[in-house]
């Protein structure tokens, strides 16, 4: 059966391990043949590995000249935790805080709403309107064409279409009546000629 490989986790660990058990420098092409050799790790997996060291600050690097070394010491480790645990306790107060605040102003609404049967009576009626709004609301969408607002609407939209048919029947009779004045033809001659029969003008007002 063969070996299994190590987990990106354990390679991190054992590239650590190097620079702390060495206390030294290292340039990339050095830790890819450490790697196998010292702690089991594939050579092809080492600048992932130290890169993501780098970016958590595990280890350092710095460039001199055209090359860039890498190290990392067991006190630096051990402060880079301090640091990490002393903003972590920073946190943990701000939240402390924040949660202390809350309670104060959750006992201050208690304190202006004491409970009492009148109270009671008074939220439970509310919730009982509530429920019969959302009911009404909801019968209101089931009949949507007797909406009283889109009723009003359709009413004054009729007026409205009635004025309109009205204004130019009026001006159909007064262009109708100046024609036949003009031409001395009459106004049955026209109305036959234009195929509008003499009802069209019986629109009451």
């Amino acid at each position: 059966m063969a070996p299994r490989g190590l987990s990106a986790e354990e390679k991190r660990v054992k590239l650590v391990e190097i620079f702390h058990e060495t206390k030294d420098f290292f340039q990339l092409k050095e830790l890819e043949k450490m790697g196998p050799k010292m702690k089991g790790i594939v050579s092809q997996s080492v600048k992932e590995v130290l890169q993501s060291l780098v970016d958590d600050g595990l280890v350092q690097m710095d460039k001199i000249g055209s090359s860039n070394f890498f190290w990392s010491f067991p006190s630096q480790r051990g402060a880079i935790m301090q640091a990490r645990l002393a903003t972590i306790r920073e946190q943990q107060t701000t939240l402390q805080n924040q949660v202390a605040d809350l309670r104060s102003v959750l006992e201050a609404e208690k304190a202006s709403r004491p409970e009492s049967d009148e109270r009671a009576r008074a939220l439970e009626e509310l919730s009982a309107l509530k429920t019969e709004f959302a009911q009404l609301e909801s019968e209101l969408t089931a009949y949507g064409a007797c909406d009283p607002v889109k009723l009003e609407e359709k009413r004054r939209a009729l007026v409205l279409a009635k004025e309109a048919a009205v204004r130019w029947t009026d001006n159909y009779i007064m262009l109708l009546s100046h024609f036949t004045r003009q031409n001395g033809v009459s106004a049955s001659d026209i109305r036959t000629y234009l195929g509008i029969d003499e009802e069209y003008e019986d629109i009451d007002p």
